[in-house]
Formats: structure tokens, sequence, C-alpha cells
């Protein structure tokens, strides 16, 4: 099936954080694959080099960056990084995350903190980073990722659950804020998107199959399903659209 291409993506500078695999590669592919010029963070060493080989055939070979989000001075220094070597970045997706499940009772103070600095805190800097480029540029889009975990009352994952409803407000503040500067800032909430990594953790094929049968669309929620809506928010045909969380869920009830 052919999806759409954005000619406005076209040589753009994107940055995707926790773009070696899952949903961030999905999204790297994609930005690669509409001629974008892409530079990603991760942790995840072997598989981002991996990724960066596949898509050596791209119009522009994405730059990988190892980089701890939790780290805020490396991630501040990755930005700079990306800046010298690629140019001001005009695409921003916040998609790094920890959806690692926890009892009630298990959360201490420290294992809060260390939620929120992998799933909600790095989010904000990154976006107060790239800030100074996009005015630089005259425009941007800043893609924030929350869950509809929040939505629904996730189990066992209420650190995470906190941080991905804190985006939203996030997101709303940061699309006032940013809005004098022609800066737009979006967010998605995706649903039951099937990953290896969550194949491997949490999904049996009874758990998938019964997120499909709770879904108006009864289909198995794939990674390339959020990426391209990544993309339709990154490019000019979204120009009007700020200040919105988007729910990508196949309909979950």
């Amino acid at each position: 099936m052919p999806f759409a291409q954005y000619p406005s993506l076209e040589d753009r500078v994107a940055l995707v954080t926790g773009g070696g695999s899952g949903i961030g590669a999905a999204i790297v592919t994609a930005l690669a694959r509409n001629h974008a010029r892409v530079a990603f963070l991760d942790v995840a060493v072997e598989a981002s080099l991996a990724l960066v080989e596949s898509l050596a055939d791209a119009r522009h070979k994405p730059l990988f960056i190892g980089c701890d989000l939790t780290d805020i001075a490396a991630l501040r220094a990755a930005i700079a990084r990306v800046r010298s070597e690629v140019g001001l970045v005009a695409v921003l997706v916040n998609n790094a995350a920890n959806d690692e499940r926890h009892e009630i009772d298990e959360v201490t103070p420290e294992y809060w903190d260390k939620a929120q600095a992998v799933n909600l805190k790095h989010q904000f800097f990154a976006a107060q980073a790239v800030r100074a480029h996009m005015i630089e540029l005259g425009y941007g889009s800043i893609i924030n990722f929350s869950s509809i975990a929040w939505m629904h009352g996730g189990a066992r994952m209420v650190a995470y659950t906190s941080a991905k409803a804190a985006i939203v407000g996030l997101t709303h503040s940061l699309a006032r804020e940013y809005g004098e500067q022609n800066i737009r800032v979006n967010a998605i909430a995706p649903g039951a998107v099937v990953t290896e990594r969550q194949k491997r953790l949490w999904l049996s094929e009874k758990d998938i199959a019964d997120f499909v049968a709770r879904q108006c669309l009864h289909r198995t929620l794939v990674a390339e399903d959020i990426a391209r809506v990544v993309l339709f928010l990154a490019a000019d045909d979204s120009f009007m659209v700020t200040k919105q969380c988007i729910t990508v869920d196949g309909g979950m009830r």
C-alpha cells in the first residue's frame, strides 16, 4: 500500500530520541525515506548502528549519537552536536520512554524520580534546547509522546502513566509558550503498539489478540502506524495544528 510523501520534510533536520528500535526506529526510517536529515539519540548502540546501516541508501544517512537522556548535560551536548554536524533542528520527536511494570508497594522515591527522568524530564529539556534552533529557522515542530495508558488507568505502571499524563500538560503549555515563534507543539498517544520489545517483555499472543479485539479496527497496531502520524505533524501539511494530543490506538475501548 503506498503512503504519502511529504516534500516539506526534504532536507529538513529532524531529531528523534530513543530512535534505535521499536517505534523510534520506525520514525527514523520514515523521516529518512522522506529525505529528511535525521539524527537520533539512544543508549542501545548495537541496534542503533544496525539501523543506520539499513538506511545507508537514504539521501541522507542518519546520524546516531549514543546518549543517556536522563543526563541532561549529555542531552544538551548531543543537541549541540546535531546543530554542528547536521544543522538547525526543525523537527524534534520526543519518543524515548520506558514502560517498565512495577508494584505499588515497591515504588521508592528513587524509583519514582528515575521513572520521571526517563519518561518526562528529558522531553522538556530537549524542547528547551531546540527552541533557539527553531527561532533561528523561523518555524519548528515538536512532537511529544504520551500514551493511552494514562487514559485507561494502566495497571502496574503508575509511575509511567503519571509521566505520560504530564506530557499532555507539558505539550499544551509549550504550545502556548512557543507559538509566538511559529513553533508548533503536539503530542501523540499511541495505543497497544506491538513491537519486538513488547512481545519479549510483556505481550503474549493472547494479549495481542485481546487488544485487537478491543479495538474498533481489528488489526494489530504496529510502529509504522505511529510513524506516519509523526510525518504529518512534522510536515507543513499540519501547519495550523498545535496544542493537540492525537490518539493512535485503532479505537481502543
